[in-house]
């Protein structure tokens, strides 16, 4: 009896994980699959014969300067976003927190950019962002420092993109870093104000960040994952310039795939790119979770 009940659950189990375990294979590991055996051909879009390739497109990669500039591109970015969208959204969360009665007033208006459309908004900046007309660039005049032309210079341009970036996404981790500071109980800062800690910095040293270290680590994996997949500002404002200064992965697998319809060069740099986000996720899970203290 006990055997048939246990037979029972375990049926009805993989019924629960069916509709789910459906969707990743048709979603994610098909779609991995495919991309990774395009990568080893010479298949072009359009096409209808290929030829096996081996790790001939993975050869032609690594050797290609366009794919190690854009490479390096993305980590800047990177570099640029990450912290920034963690010390301004935490910032925000705080201030936001301490406002009072307008705090849902708040938390609405800095969320709209996330609302909104990308593509819209990008072009938005781009007159914002305008050298000589751009309110940005009137802004800065105003108070006597000199008109930059931000998208077309290569030392600025990646500097750029990246406050688009976190202008659009900043609300949402103002959101997730609100929750976190509503999870945290008010006994703790009872406790930290009884033990001397009678200062805002105090307390948010010794209660506040520690109380929210999951809540980064979250916020930071989201942060670098979304970095790494930076693609519509680019293709709208810059499209990879000036002289591939702004020329990131996701933009070069674009313009790789359907500019030069050359989908398996595109399908390598595809893999190389889902490669660094699982390493994110290793790392997250491996090396840095177990550090966490969730309760």
């Amino acid at each position: 009896m006990r055997e048939r009940l246990a037979r029972l659950e375990q049926r009805r189990a993989w019924l629960y994980a069916a509709p789910a375990t459906v969707l990743m294979l048709v979603f994610v590991l098909l779609p991995i699959t495919a991309v990774t055996a395009i990568s080893l051909t010479d298949w072009q879009l359009g096409a209808r014969d290929f030829s096996f390739q081996g790790i001939t497109n993975y050869v032609e990669m690594f050797r290609d300067r366009v794919f190690w500039k854009s490479l390096g591109n993305t980590f800047a970015y990177v570099a640029y976003y990450v912290p920034a969208s963690i010390v301004l959204a935490l910032a925000l969360a705080i201030a936001v927190e301490a406002s009072g009665p307008l705090r849902g007033f708040y938390r609405t208006a800095f969320f709209l950019p996330v609302a909104t459309t990308f593509v819209a908004m990008a072009v938005v900046w781009e007159f914002m962002l305008h050298p000589d007309l751009g309110l940005v660039t009137i802004a800065l005049t105003a108070i006597g420092l000199p008109k930059e032309n931000w998208l077309g210079m290569p030392d600025t341009v990646l500097m750029a993109l990246a406050a688009i970036g976190i202008w659009l996404r900043l609300g949402f981790y103002m959101v997730l870093f609100i929750a976190g500071l509503r999870s945290i109980p008010r006994e703790l800062y009872e406790a930290a104000a009884v033990d001397g800690a009678s200062t805002p910095w105090r307390r948010f040293r010794l209660v506040t960040w520690p109380m929210l270290a999951p809540t980064t680590l979250f916020v930071a994996v989201i942060a670098l994952i979304q970095s790494f997949q930076v693609f519509e500002t680019v293709a709208v404002l810059t499209r990879g310039g000036p002289s591939k200064s702004s020329e990131v992965l996701l933009y070069t697998m674009y313009t790789e795939a359907f500019t030069f319809l050359r989908t398996a060069y595109a399908s390598s740099i595809t893999v190389v790119f889902m490669l660094i986000v699982f390493a994110i996720t290793i790392v997250k899970t491996r090396l840095l979770e177990p550090r966490i203290h969730y309760k």
